[in-house]
């Protein structure tokens, strides 16, 4: 290798260490475990161009897996398959170019970050309902899950994880993908994409809805709100969703606040009924919660959402593509994949 140059093995190394820790941090612990000497800008640099060729697989293995003549992996699917899907908000850059120095004279200022310049970055989550496993009375953990993120729209998020099950070969002719979701109208309105399906509104957000009420019944700070949520999550983990409702029915609030709470819950509970046989689930093995994927954003995204931290699209985009190589046990997939010039 000529002397200033970065290998390809180094600059694999050197994104490993970029996917998580800034940049800053990153350049020093080159230094202190290889006795490599670079710069945050040179670490930088090799990452962006590794990370765009991680983010056009991606991308291109969405492309291949939208049409129908693809192939997807070789072996049997499994019976059934658990996917859940959320989005958070991730701080953007205002400038649409990096900062230029003309001479001597110094950078010209960053301009002010206005209120509300977030974009928000969807994170699914795959997973077999046979790997899930007891760890204690009660609680159960995941063996292996797959996460899928992108900077984009419903459509881009759904196209995404589409793939992914094709590449894993976990979506068949017979296979019930189960849908775990906290009642966004974005992620039911696509849920037909799959033919043989199973809706599951997480029972925690189910439970969430419950607590607005037994706060104006029984007072903010009242053990009486905690019994009565209890008594209707023992309810609704028994699949007695109707006798829940009727319940509710039979109520008579003393306030117009606390009526219009509990017609709103009647009405939240008649709408996702059909999503919230949580004894069925528990039976078959599929899991109540959406768990999964509200961890799956701290694990992704905590690279990224650190303080102070603004990315531009592309370097976004990119982050994440190398990130989930990390996090999806693919990062030997880097050494197949060439290090793209960038413009």
């Amino acid at each position: 290798m000529e002397p200033g140059r970065i290998s390809g093995s180094l600059a694999r190394l050197l994104a490993l260490l970029a996917v998580v820790a800034p940049y800053t941090l990153a350049a020093p612990l080159a230094g202190l475990l290889w006795g490599v000497k670079v710069s945050a800008m040179s670490v930088w640099n090799v990452v962006q161009r590794l990370r765009e060729s991680a983010a056009g697989y991606s991308e291109g293995m969405s492309r291949y897996h939208a049409d129908s003549r693809s192939a997807g992996a070789s072996g049997e699917a499994p019976p059934a398959v658990v996917l859940s899907v959320d989005g958070s908000m991730l701080g953007m850059q205002v400038r649409k170019q990096r900062r230029r120095r003309t001479g001597a004279a110094p950078l010209p200022p960053l301009p002010p970050v206005p209120e509300g310049q977030f974009q928000e970055v969807k994170t699914g989550v795959l997973l077999l309902p046979s790997e899930r496993v007891e760890t204690s009375p009660g609680r159960h953990a995941v063996v292996r899950r797959f996460l899928v993120s992108c900077l984009g729209d419903a459509d881009a998020i759904c196209a995404r994880l589409y793939a992914q099950l094709r590449e894993l070969g976990w979506v068949g002719q017979h296979t019930v993908v189960v849908i775990v979701e906290d009642g966004a109208a974005w992620i039911w309105n696509r849920a037909p994409m799959f033919m043989h399906r199973c809706e599951i509104l997480d029972y925690w957000h189910a439970l969430e809805q419950a607590w607005g009420v037994a706060r104006l019944l029984c007072g903010e700070e009242s053990t009486g709100a905690g019994r009565w949520v209890h008594r209707i999550a023992e309810d609704l983990r028994a699949g007695k969703v109707q006798e829940v409702i009727a319940g509710l029915q039979r109520m008579r609030p003393r306030t117009p606040e606390l009526r219009d709470k509990v017609q709103g819950l009647i009405a939240y509970y008649s709408q996702h009924a059909g999503r919230m046989h949580y004894d069925e689930y528990l039976r078959l093995g599929y899991g109540i919660g959406s768990g999964a994927v509200e961890s799956a954003h701290k694990v992704v995204h905590a690279r990224l959402r650190q303080a102070g931290m603004r990315w531009s699209a592309a370097g976004a985009r990119r982050l994440l593509a190398l990130r989930l190589l990390l996090l999806n046990d693919q990062w030997t997939l880097l050494d197949h994949l060439p290090m793209v010039s960038l413009a």
